[in-house]
């Protein structure tokens, strides 16, 4: 087994603690995806159709820019990637991070935290970002507790 990388874009901290128990428990580097203009309480309400994030996932085109990291992707030969469920999919910001490396030849296994979706057309709507790496779906993280998290990583 090759280097394997924990990529994580998380708005409110759930995404993150699953992260750090996986990366942990799968001996995997560890990577935030961090959008450059971060996400406010009110840009995350998805109730209201003019919030940044209900503009964003209504245009599954629009990219967020993610600050720049020193990573060499390179490195790795799998990445474990982890986001919150919007609408059914990832967030397009995890579109943006998969445009920006080459992806090429590389496993990507997805983990996802939500309030009560699968995960929908992920897959689907992820792989033009990355089109020479295989993207499989990992795990839902729905109401799952700590040991079940790291149970679930030991087994990649």
């Amino acid at each position: 087994m090759g280097k394997r990388l924990v990529a994580y874009f998380s708005a409110s901290g759930t995404t993150k603690k699953a992260a750090e128990i996986i990366a942990n428990s799968a001996k995997a580097d560890l990577l935030e995806i961090m959008p450059k203009i971060p996400y406010t309480k009110a840009d995350l309400n998805w109730m209201d159709k003019k919030s940044r994030s209900s503009v964003e996932m209504s245009d599954k085109k629009f990219r967020p820019e993610v600050l720049d990291t020193d990573i060499d992707m390179n490195a790795y030969d799998e990445i474990i990637l982890g986001f919150p469920i919007w609408w059914y999919v990832a967030p397009t910001i995890v579109n943006t991070f998969l445009e920006k490396y080459n992806f090429s030849g590389k496993n990507i296994i997805l983990f996802a935290t939500s309030g009560g979706s699968g995960f929908g057309n992920t897959v689907r709507e992820l792989k033009p970002s990355a089109p020479d790496s295989m993207i499989t779906e990992g795990k839902i993280l729905n109401n799952v507790n700590r040991q079940q998290i790291a149970e679930w990583a030991e087994t990649l």
